[in-house]
C-alpha cells in the first residue's frame, strides 16, 4: 500500500467506527485495511493524547448484524459499545446476492430491505454515537426523484428519514440528480463523482491511447448526463458529443417509454477512440444501442464508464457485442455488487474505489475540507503527463 501523506491541524471528532452491513461487507474490509495502513504510518506530537485515544486500530471495524425471524421480520445489534464514536455506516442498496428465509422460502434481499436494515443499525446505535455518517454508494430511490403528476417521492422520504434518525452526513457516488439534497438543506449531502479513478483505470489497462481531441472523443449516452461528459471531455481536453432519446410516448414498456431511436448531435467520430461516461449500466439496452450506432459512425475504440454496473438482463447481450467488436471496455466500479461472471469477463475493467472511500472518511473524522478530493483535476492533469511521458 501507498503511504498517504497527510498534515494532521485537527484533533478527531471521535473515535473512528466502520459500521459496513453484510452487503457491503467486501468494499468495508478493503476501507478498512487502507485506514489501519495510513494511521499506523502517521505521526504527530499529540498522538499520545486522549483526544486522539484510540486513534490506531488493528481494525476499525464495528460488527453489526441484523438477524431475521421465521416471519422475516429482523433487528439490527451492535457487538460492542459506540459510545462517542464517528460513525460511518456502508451499505449497497443494490446486492441482490443475499437471502433470507422467510416462512420457510428463499427470499432475495431488495433495496427496500437494505435500507430497512440501515435503519436498524442505525437505531441499535441508540443515539449513543457522537457522530452518524452513511456512505451509501447507490442512492436508495435515487432515480425516483421527481414527481410526474401523482407519485411518491421516494428518494426525498427517505433522506429525510435518515436525517430524522440523527445522521449527520450522507455521502453518495453519481447521484441520478444531485437536486434531492434540497430536501435536507441543514444536513451534510455530498455526490462523488469517480471521474479520476475511471481515467486512471483505463490509462493503466490501454496503453496506447492518444488522448487529444483529433484521436479520442467523449459521448454522453442522453441529455440527462451531459454534465458529466461536459466535465469529463473538459478535464482530458477532447471533444464532446450526445446522443439524445427519441421515445413513443404512446406506450408503456415496463414501467417506461419505450426509445424509437437514439439521435446524434456532435462531430465526426470517425477514426477516434470514444468514451461513453453515464451513471449507470441498467438493462444495458441504451449503451448497446450507442455503441452500435458509434460503430456505424466508424469510431475505431468504443469504452464504456458507469459508476454503476447492475446489468439487470445479463451479459449475453454485451458478451455478443464485445465478441463483434462494437465494445471494447466497460468499466465500472465496485460501489455496487459485482457478480463473479462479471468479473470473469475480458472485457471488464474493475474500477475499485476502496482507496478513495478511505480518503473521505479519514478527512471527515479530522472535520477537514473535501473540496480537494471532490475535485480531482490536479491529480488527473498529472496521471496525463505521466502517462504521455511513458
Amino acid at each position: 500500500m501507498i503511504y498517504e501523506e497527510k498534515t494532521i491541524e485537527t484533533i478527531p471528532v471521535g473515535p473512528l467506527g466502520l459500521i459496513p452491513l453484510k452487503s457491503c461487507a467486501e468494499l468495508g474490509a478493503k476501507v478498512d485495511a487502507w485506514l489501519v495502513e495510513w494511521r499506523k504510518e502517521r505521526e504527530s506530537e499529540h498522538k499520545s493524547t486522549i483526544a486522539f485515544a484510540g486513534y490506531q486500530k488493528d481494525s476499525y471495524i464495528i460488527e453489526a448484524k441484523t438477524p431475521r425471524f421465521g416471519s422475516g421480520e429482523a433487528k439490527g445489534t451492535i457487538e460492542e459499545s459506540v459510545r462517542g464514536d464517528d460513525l460511518y455506516f456502508l451499505v449497497d442498496v443494490c446486492n441482490n446476492s443475499l437471502t433470507y428465509s422467510l416462512c420457510g422460502m428463499t427470499n432475495h434481499m431488495s433495496p427496500d430491505d437494505h435500507f430497512q436494515d440501515l435503519k436498524r443499525v442505525i437505531a441499535a446505535t441508540t443515539g449513543k454515537a457522537r457522530r452518524i455518517n452513511v456512505i451509501m454508494p447507490f442512492l436508495y430511490e435515487s432515480r425516483q426523484h421527481k414527481r410526474s403528476s401523482r407519485e411518491s417521492l421516494d428518494c426525498a422520504l427517505a433522506l429525510q428519514e435518515l436525517t430524522r434518525m440523527g445522521v449527520e452526513n450522507i455521502i453518495t457516488f453519481d447521484a441520478h440528480d444531485p437536486r434531492v439534497q434540497n430536501a435536507i438543506p441543514l444536513k451534510g449531502f455530498e455526490t462523488v463523482q469517480p471521474i479520476y479513478q475511471f481515467i486512471k483505470y483505463l490509462l493503466k489497462t490501454e496503453t496506447d491511447l492518444q488522448i487529444d481531441s483529433d484521436h479520442m472523443m467523449v459521448i454522453s449516452p442522453d441529455e440527462g448526463g451531459m454534465g458529466r461528459a461536459v466535465y469529463f471531455a473538459n478535464v482530458l481536453g477532447l471533444d464532446m458529443g450526445m446522443f439524445y432519446k427519441r421515445r413513443d410516448y404512446t406506450k408503456i414498456v415496463n414501467g417506461r417509454n419505450p426509445i424509437v431511436a437514439h439521435e446524434f448531435l456532435g462531430s465526426s467520430v470517425e477514426g477516434k477512440d470514444v468514451i461513453i461516461v453515464d451513471d449507470m449500466i441498467s438493462s444495458g439496452e441504451s449503451m448497446q444501442d450507442v455503441a452500435k450506432e458509434l460503430k456505424r459512425r466508424k469510431a475505431r475504440k468504443v469504452f464504456i464508464c458507469a459508476t454503476f454496473g447492475l446489468f439487470t438482463n445479463g451479459l449475453a447481450k454485451f458478451d455478443e457485442y464485445y465478441e463483434n467488436g462494437i465494445i471494447d471496455r466497460i468499466l465500472t466500479t465496485n460501489l455496487v455488487y459485482q457478480t463473479p461472471e462479471l468479473l470473469s469477463r475480458p472485457y471488464y475493467i474493475n474500477v475499485d474505489m476502496s482507496k478513495y472511500i478511505a480518503l473521505i472518511i479519514d478527512n471527515l473524522n479530522h472535520d477537514d475540507s473535501l473540496s480537494e478530493l471532490l475535485n480531482p483535476t490536479k491529480r488527473i492533469n498529472r496521471l496525463l503527463e505521466q502517462y504521455r511521458n511513458k
